[in-house]
């Protein structure tokens, strides 16, 4: 995850991070950072994007958008749902 991102949301006014440690507001001030608020914004946007692995493992197991099209021309939606969409969603489920 990146501390810029978490800078970012915490300092709205903040146009430039330097190594996730120092921040420039627009007029090239140095903006005070908050270890706390940044290190609380970067723990809440880790656990988000921690909470949605099982949409990336998915995604990776999925066979490509031509081969479901011609599944589906070939055998039905029915088939598809079953043959190629229920089993990765069981190898991976929404927490």
């Amino acid at each position: 995850m990146d501390r810029d991102k978490a800078i970012r949301n915490v300092y709205p006014n903040v146009v430039s991070v330097l190594n996730g440690v120092s921040a420039q507001d627009g007029d090239g001030n140095e903006v005070n950072l908050d270890e706390g608020l940044v290190q609380a914004e970067f723990d809440r946007l880790q656990a988000e994007y921690d909470a949605l692995q099982y949409q990336r493992d998915r995604e990776s197991e999925y066979p490509s958008m031509a081969d479901q099209l011609d599944y589906i021309y070939h055998n039905g939606i029915a088939k598809w749902k079953s043959d190629m969409v229920k089993p990765v969603k069981d190898a991976h489920p929404k927490p």
